[in-house]
């Protein structure tokens, strides 16, 4: 029996440290649900207690250059940041009128003080990078507890509660093996012995050629190739991995497994006590002076001397020039700015073909937080339209919530083209399935669709088959005196820990760079 309970001790906790990455990221990438319930005990603010290599000057440059940065998103930012430290001239252009891109707060039109996250969520243990920004800024840190919970899950219109995961009689046609294993042992089987393979996951050289054999096949197909059946794979879809690009039956094998292997211990839980949003407004209030808002580029021009940008000022064509330049812009956004001398033909496809999710959020604030204490999952995993849904006010105050109900691919591009009335009523009647009681609490809500976003066209970077290989040892590459930054150029997309490392790295890049 003491052996029994260690076994049991152990996959669930490789289900939550599996789990805990995929969506936490999303946006900004594609950042949420866990497969373990986040604890509503009281929160705390914590500590840190880590170096703050952020504060740390930048070797000295060879001579004082004139940088030009595109998108004060966090790569734009921390980007910016290190190269005015090490004593360079940096002009920021950023489209929209506020700091941050996909990092975006929500404040209406909840009540009482309420807000939700339109992208990023959660700041993991180990993302040093993040951590240190926080730290430097002073930020209010607090920590996530998490009790010993499974969320919710409906699947085939029935619903399971938390504390039945391990009991549950799943209304799949699994083999006998698989009903023996229950969620747990599957995850371990398929996924979790796998990430032994994968190595330093966050080398910007990575993946060696033996593992490339994960980018020749879809998720759903390595999970069968491991030996789940397609009713095992219906289950284990109903994670976050689901939450990728347009699912497990389109998404590369390879960008998942790096996601796991990525959060395999990356430790508690973090959110900012009043948003999100504060992490960019601190950078760009430090950067104030450098940010042009409202200045969308419209054509970049380089060549062996230096940069040339032209923006919108005003509906007015404007230019500026430089020794370097960061751009951090989407690439399905700089698809369509236009380039003189073009870039290398393996630049413009990795531009041309980097697809990005689809994602629709629809937020619903609830009277009451009835949820609590009644047996419900604070998060669920549907095979509903809707597809996951959260409790964004877990660490908030009062007695109202909101619950964020989560959709990618397909089924968002399905509700970016509803209007508003009718994102609300059709995402109300389907969570009323999992969350019964939400239709008499509800008070009203909002949505945020991230393809109808003109500066980003979509929440984060994903891979198809075969897109890993052939498009990611050209995505972050310089050309020219033109840096790439952003969780696309990343080892960590669709994390904040992403777009800092990228514009870390592009700023290292730039300052060393003899001109």
């Amino acid at each position: 029996m003491a052996d029994d309970n260690l076994v049991h001790r152990r996959r669930a906790s490789n289900i939550e440290t599996l789990f805990t990455g995929f969506y936490f990221k999303k946006m900004r990438r594609r950042e949420f649900l866990t497969q373990c319930a986040l604890g509503l005990a009281a929160l705390h603010t914590y500590s840190l207690k880590i170096p703050a290599a952020v504060e740390q000057p930048e070797k000295a440059p060879s001579r004082r250059k004139r940088i030009i940065i595109l998108g004060a998103g966090l790569a734009g930012l921390s980007a910016a940041y290190k190269l005015t430290r090490a004593g360079h001239d940096v002009t920021i252009l950023e489209a929209r009128t506020r700091a941050g891109g996909r990092v975006h707060t929500l404040r209406e039109p909840f009540a009482d003080g309420l807000h939700a996250e339109a992208g990023a969520m959660f700041i993991p243990e180990s993302h040093d990078l993040t951590m240190q920004y926080i730290r430097l800024f002073r930020l209010p840190l607090v920590a996530v507890p998490r009790q010993n919970l499974m969320p919710t899950y409906y699947l085939r219109g029935k619903r399971f509660n938390p504390g039945q995961v391990s009991e549950i009689n799943w209304p799949l046609d699994l083999s006998p093996e698989e009903k023996r294993l229950g969620l747990g042992g599957m995850t371990e089987k398929y996924v979790i012995r796998v990430l032994q393979e994968m190595g330093d996951v966050a080398s910007l050289s990575w993946p060696p050629e033996e593992l490339k054999k994960y980018d020749q096949m879809t998720y759903a197909d390595f999970l069968r190739s491991r030996g789940a059946s397609d009713e095992a794979v219906r289950l284990l879809r109903l994670n976050d991995a689901d939450l990728t690009g347009d699912g497990v039956d389109r998404v590369s094998a390879l960008m998942v497994l790096r996601e796991a292997a990525l959060n395999l211990n990356s430790g508690r839980l973090f959110t900012l006590r009043g948003g999100m949003d504060l992490l960019p407004k601190a950078l760009a209030g430090r950067l104030s002076s450098k940010i042009r808002y409202g200045s969308p580029v419209v054509r970049l021009e380089h060549d062996l001397r230096g940069v040339r940008v032209t923006y919108l000022q005003s509906n007015t064509h404007e230019t500026i020039t430089a020794d370097c330049l960061v751009c951090t812009i989407p690439f399905s956004v700089l698809r369509d700015i236009e380039v003189s001398p073009a870039f290398s033909p393996q630049k413009q496809r990795a531009i041309r073909e980097l697809p990005y999710t689809s994602a629709a959020r629809v937020y619903l604030q609830s009277r009451r937080e009835f949820w609590v204490g009644e047996g419900l999952g604070i998060s669920a995993y549907t095979d509903l339209p809707v597809m996951a849904i959260v409790n964004s006010t877990l660490n908030q105050r009062g007695r109202r919530g909101i619950l964020d109900s989560y959709m990618t691919g397909e089924q968002a591009r399905r509700v970016t083209e509803m209007k508003e009335a009718e994102r609300l009523s059709f995402t109300l009647e389907q969570v009323e399935k999992v969350y019964p009681g939400i239709r008499k609490n509800y008070e009203g809500g909002t949505s945020v669709c991230w393809d109808e976003d003109r500066w980003a066209r979509g929440a984060y970077a994903w891979f198809k088959p075969g897109q890993m290989s052939d498009l990611l040892p050209h995505i972050a590459r310089p050309e020219g005196r033109i840096h790439f930054a952003g969780e696309h150029a990343s080892s960590w997309p669709g994390w904040m820990q992403g777009a800092f490392q990228s514009g870390h790295r592009a700023a290292r890049e730039i300052n060393e760079a003899i001109l």
